[in-house]
C-alpha cells in the first residue's frame, strides 16, 4: 500500500523559554504542504525491512521511520513485521519536517494495514517519544503546537489559514535543529535584516529562530532580504530552524518569474519548489 507524508512550514514560531529538561517551550503555527514523500508498505516477513531512495540517509535504528515502526510493533505486540520503502522528495535538514512526517505516516499506515485501531492518544504518545514534531503530522491539518511541539491543537475550520501559494528555496547545507535552539538566547540581530513580524491576511508571520540561524548562516539572511525586496513577494520567512526560506506569493502566477530570477541569483545548487499550503 502507498501512503503520502506531507512537508510543513511554520507560519509562526515563538520560543518562549528554555525548560528545565533542556528542551525549549515554543508556540508555533504549522501548516502542511502539497510537497510530500511516499511510503510503500507491505505487511509480512519475520521482521522489519526498511529501504530508502536517498542512500545518504541512515537505514538503521536511528531513522525515524524505523523508530516509529518499532514503537508501533512494541505497543501492539504484533510480530508479523513489514517491508517499508521510502521515496524521498522533501529535502532533509530543511526545517520542513520530512523525517517527522515520514514517522507519523508510518504510524498511521501500520495502524491501518494491521487494523489495530490504536486511539489517536496512543499514536501521539508513541510519536512524542520519538520526536517533538511528529504528533503534528498525525493531525493532518493546520495546528498550533505548544510545549516542546508535542501539544497539538488543530485549527478550527474558520480559523485555519487560507491556502497560500509559495516559492520554497533551500541552499545545499542544512541547519542542525538542536544547535539553533542552543544559540537562541544569546544570539544577536544582524543590522539591515528584517526580523519583525509580517502581517498577511490576518496571519502574523514570525520566526524567533531566524536570529541565531542568520547570525551564522549569513546566506539565509541574504535570501530573506532578497525575497522581501521582490515585487512578487507578499511575505518571506525561514521555516523551522531552516535552512528552507519561503516566499508567500502575491499571486500564484508570479511564481515562475520569481523562481527564474532566484535561480539566477542563488545558483544551481539551491533547491527550489513551487507549492501551496494544504
Amino acid at each position: 500500500m502507498r501512503f503520502f507524508a506531507p512537508a510543513k512550514i511554520n507560519l509562526s514560531l515563538r520560543v518562549v523559554r528554555r525548560r528545565e529538561d533542556g528542551f525549549h517551550e515554543i508556540e508555533t503555527l504549522m501548516v502542511p504542504l502539497a510537497i510530500r514523500d511516499t511510503l510503500e508498505i507491505e505487511r509480512g516477513g519475520g521482521g522489519l525491512e526498511f529501504t530508502c531512495s536517498d542512500t545518504t540517509l541512515p537505514a538503521d535504528g536511528t531513522n525515524l521511520v524505523v523508530r516509529a515502526a518499532r514503537g508501533f510493533f512494541d505497543a501492539t505486540r504484533i510480530t508479523q513485521g513489514a517491508r517499508i520503502f521510502l521515496q524521498k522528495e522533501i529535502p532533509h535538514g530543511a526545517g520542513l519536517g520530512g523525517g517527522s512526517s515520514d514517522a507519523a505516516t508510518t504510524l498511521l499506515a501500520l495502524d491501518e494495514i494491521f487494523e489495530s485501531r490504536l486511539p489517536l492518544a496512543e499514536l501521539s504518545r508513541i510519536a512524542a517519544a520519538i520526536g517533538s514534531d511528529i504528533p503534528f503530522f498525525l493531525a493532518r491539518g493546520a495546528a498550533w503546537c505548544r510545549g516542546r511541539g508535542e501539544i497539538v491543537e488543530l485549527c478550527a475550520p474558520h480559523e485555519s489559514p487560507p491556502s497560500l501559494p509559495l516559492l520554497m528555496m533551500k541552499p545545499s547545507f542544512g541547519v542542525p535543529t538542536p544547535w539553533a535552539y542552543r544559540r537562541w538566547r544569546d544570539s544577536l540581530e544582524i543590522p539591515g535584516v528584517h526580523y519583525a513580524p509580517q502581517t498577511l491576511g490576518g496571519i502574523t508571520l514570525v520566526n524567533d529562530l531566524e536570529r541565531p540561524v542568520f547570525e551564522k548562516f549569513i546566506q539565509l539572511a541574504e535570501m530573506k532580504r532578497w525575497l522581501i525586496e521582490q515585487p512578487e513577494t507578499a511575505a518571506a520567512l525561514m521555516s523551522g530552524s531552516g535552512s528552507t526560506m519561503f516566499a508567500v506569493l502575491c499571486d500564484e502566477s508570479c511564481g515562475p518569474a520569481l523562481e527564474g530570477r532566484a535561480r539566477a541569483q542563488f545558483g544551481p545548487h539551491t533547491w527550489f519548489a513551487r507549492t501551496r499550503t494544504a
